[in-house]
């Protein structure tokens, strides 16, 4: 593989994850191209051919299977219950592969991918695109500098308003679909909370059934202690009819409190709805308030740029550097996710 002559992409899937998301950003990406798309949808086909004419619709994965000689690299957009089956194919074809968070159901799953990509030497990229969120690298940025002091509470919510029950597969309630608003939403939550504050001592969790119907949970909440004395209360919810802060770090210097959703998902979601969707463009400045020594102030907001994984992953696979998220996070992301889930059963606190 070599950068100038472009990474080979076969793009498995071409609902919301798929289209607005990697196939926006692989597309703002030098050195990388969408190949080939599977999906079998005839609407989705007829996307594919107005936005990417050069390439190649497949209606089924295993025609990559048949030679994967053409593809440099497989990105996993499909459900939750197809990660594991697809990503083993990819390793099996000695084909790197970008799976979509969580990954999978279970760790027993995640670990063994884990471990058929180590004794073939592929590479397997995990894709939690909000590490890149604006708020979060300030964050993180503020941390790094020590201006908060020691961070004692961290508050992070995903909440929306999804009053109705949909017939998508994240409503299924089968266990191998990993439906839920908590894998879906809390699983970038907790990712977050792992990166800022490290490794988590013990998990408790409430996760619930609120909408008329639901089969399964719509509104959910984690509490971590993390070893390092951090603690992370963590909110997920889709029947947040109004939504509390986006962001809130509680330190014995400061404090940081950033309210709104990161821009970039409605800005993709709006550029593609106009004909236009280019991920290197980015959504309006964003504030946050932080406060220091008594004194409150308005501070930007870094720019998020969930590009940065494809860019980041592309060096990875030309130069064979690490990748940008890798599945040992997603091992440790699910540990987490299992621990809540057991926390929840049991009504009690669940020591890791």
């Amino acid at each position: 593989m070599t950068a100038d002559s472009g990474l080979r992409v076969a793009l498995i899937g071409y609902g919301l994850s798929g289209e607005v998301f990697h196939a926006s950003l692989i597309a703002a990406t030098e050195g990388i191209d969408v190949t080939a798309v599977v999906t079998a949808d005839p609407d989705r086909r007829a996307r594919v051919t107005r936005r990417f004419p050069h390439a190649e619709l497949l209606s089924s994965p295993d025609a990559i299977w048949a030679d994967p000689s053409r593809f440099d690299l497989v990105v996993i957009s499909s459900p939750n219950r197809t990660h594991i089956p697809l990503a083993m194919r990819a390793v099996g074809a000695g084909l790197p592969v970008v799976v979509e968070k969580p990954v999978a159901a279970t760790v027993v799953e995640a670990e063994a991918l884990k471990d058929a990509a180590a004794a073939r030497g592929v590479p397997v990229a995990v894709f939690q695109n909000r590490r890149w969120d604006g708020d979060f690298l300030t964050l993180a940025g503020l941390l790094d500098e020590g201006r908060l002091g020691s961070v004692h509470r961290f508050e992070s919510r995903f909440e929306r308003w999804r009053p109705e029950v949909s017939k998508a597969w994240k409503e299924s309630p089968d266990p191998a679909d990993a439906g839920g608003v908590f894998y879906d939403l809390g699983s970038h939550l907790i990712d977050q909370a792992l990166v800022l504050f490290g490794p988590v001592d013990s998990v408790y969790a409430e996760l619930r059934n609120v909408r008329p119907g639901a089969r399964v949970d719509d509104d959910a909440f984690v509490a971590l202690a993390h070893r390092n004395g951090t603690v992370s209360h963590l909110w997920a919810s889709l029947v947040a009819a109004d939504v509390g802060p986006r962001v809130r770090a509680l330190g014995s210097a400061g404090a940081f409190v950033k309210l709104g959703l990161d821009g970039q998902e409605a800005l993709l979601r709006a550029r593609l709805a106009d004909g236009s969707a280019d991920a290197r463009s980015t959504p309006d400045r964003e504030w946050a308030q932080l406060d220091v020594g008594g004194e409150s102030r308005s501070i930007p907001i870094v720019e998020g740029r969930y590009a940065r994984f494809y860019e980041l992953l592309a060096v990875a696979l030309v130069d064979g550097g690490p990748v940008p998220v890798g599945i040992d996070d997603a091992i440790a992301t699910l540990r987490v996710i299992e621990a809540a889930q057991a926390s929840d059963h049991q009504r009690d606190v669940i020591d890791l």
